[in-house]
């Protein structure tokens, strides 16, 4: 064994006794509570894991933000207080970022830059963001990955094996291992701010025509794999503008959906992660788009596949459903999981269905989707549960992400035009020419 493997088992023997102890953590509290009836005050308790995940950063922290975005995966008292970790991560100290300003750029990396600011503007799960100016007086966002992610992430993702299986013996509605799957692999590629910088050229490839669209610039020189500098684009949180004139809510609900979809549509690629983080709003109401590390690049027959679904349910088109399903990677579709599944299908769609002005939901209570998400897990849980294709984890993802955000807006839009201007004039086949020539001119696979 040579010391860089020496180095790592022992970091990630470190992060098992670091980590494990607040799964183990839970899982003996759960466990108290459904084998000896110990009373949990699921308020503290869920405090406790949002301070020490907040704590040990990492992978394990990305996991319990996207946690909190799926409906009914976990308690409300659990949810509102992970939604924290989204943009509030404690952020590493001026030393820690000298040191790994140095590793990354070189000793003298100061001299690269007229300003650069020790407070870091935005701490994440995997790394940090701090302001600077270049010598050519550019405004830049510096994005610092932590140290020893790489020994974080494989030591936090068998304790992730733990929490599912916590997890599905508490609820069977779900098959938690495609899902696994996916998040491994996700969270690998995120930690690849070269393969981040690629991406950043295919959104702005996308969007080079859109004036209401903008993402970052990446600057090579002032690059590597674990440090990305990219252009500084200033702008709001999209929740200030919440009592804002209806014009404009509307508006702003019009623009973040063609930032989410119409990439998802024209290049088969879509952002696996909508948090209040990752996007802002410039004054004249356009977005920015951050972090382009948890992308999805999906198949051109899984694009073909929402289309056809939303076709089979406008129709009520039971074999059209069956093989939209089947075009997404679900196997073994009884009658009876269709029709749960359709119940969650026509929850998504129903926006889309009537060409007429309307909220994205009626009730305004709680997250996007978490009453029918509810009775969808009650009537899986009777009938087996259901194991979904690992492509399926960020498209639902950003779809109940999104759907928060229209809420908190109170957005009122006509989504069946907005969503026809996107599909009308889809064909598969150009859809995989048009991804494979993009994917091709920054040397990235499907």
């Amino acid at each position: 064994m040579n010391e860089d493997e020496s180095r790592s088992i022992t970091k990630q023997i470190k992060r098992y006794a670091q980590v494990g102890g607040v799964v183990g953590k839970l899982a003996t509290k759960l466990a108290s509570q459904k084998y000896l009836g110990v009373k949990l005050d699921k308020e503290k308790h869920a405090l406790e894991i949002r301070e020490a995940l907040g704590g040990i950063k990492g992978p394990l922290m990305k996991v319990a933000q996207l946690s909190a975005t799926i409906p009914d995966l976990l308690p409300d008292e659990y949810t509102k207080e992970l939604m924290h970790l989204q943009s509030n991560a404690p952020p590493m100290g001026w030393l820690f970022v000298k040191r790994r300003m140095a590793t990354e750029l070189s000793q003298d990396w100061q001299k690269k830059f007229k300003e650069f600011d020790k407070e870091a503007t935005r701490a994440a799960s995997l790394g940090q963001v701090h302001k600077a100016i270049l010598n050519n007086s550019e405004k830049v966002a510096c994005k610092l990955q932590y140290p020893d992610m790489q020994s974080a992430v494989n030591a936090d993702l068998s304790q992730l094996k733990m929490i599912f299986s916590i997890y599905q013996s508490y609820n069977k509605a779900i098959k938690t291992e495609e899902v696994y799957k996916e998040i491994t692999q996700r969270l690998n590629e995120e930690l690849d701010y070269e393969r981040e910088k690629k991406l950043m050229s295919v959104f702005n490839k996308i969007f080079e025509k859109n004036s209401f669209i903008h993402v970052p610039k990446t600057f090579e020189k002032y690059s590597t794999k674990r440090l990305l500098t990219m252009s500084w684009l200033e702008g709001k949180s999209i929740l200030t503008y919440k009592e804002s004139k209806k014009e404009i809510r509307n508006l702003l609900a019009r623009n973040m959906y063609y930032a989410w979809y119409k990439p998802f549509f024209e290049y088969g690629v879509i952002h696996g992660d909508p948090h209040l983080g990752n996007y802002s709003v410039q004054k004249d109401l356009s977005i920015n788009l951050y972090d382009f590390g948890c992308m999805r690049i999906f198949k051109s027959k899984f694009i073909q596949g929402v289309i056809d679904l939303y076709y089979a349910l406008q129709k009520n088109d039971e074999a059209l459903a069956v093989h939209a399903y089947e075009q997404w990677g679900f196997d073994d579709i009884t009658r009876e999981k269709l029709q749960v599944l359709s119940k969650w299908a026509n929850f998504l769609y129903g926006p889309l269905m009537e060409d007429k002005v309307q909220k994205i939901q009626e009730s305004e209570n709680g997250i996007y989707g978490a009453q029918i998400a509810s009775e969808v897990h009650r009537e899986l849980k009777k009938i087996g549960g259901v194991k979904p294709p690992k492509e399926f984890v960020f498209m639902d993802r950003a779809a109940v992400g999104l759907g928060s955000v229209f809420m908190h807006l109170k957005a009122e839009v006509n989504w069946y035009r907005v969503f026809h201007e996107l599909i009308d004039n889809f064909s598969e086949k150009k859809l995989t020419e048009r991804q494979q020539n993009t994917l091709k001119l920054v040397n990235l696979q499907l």
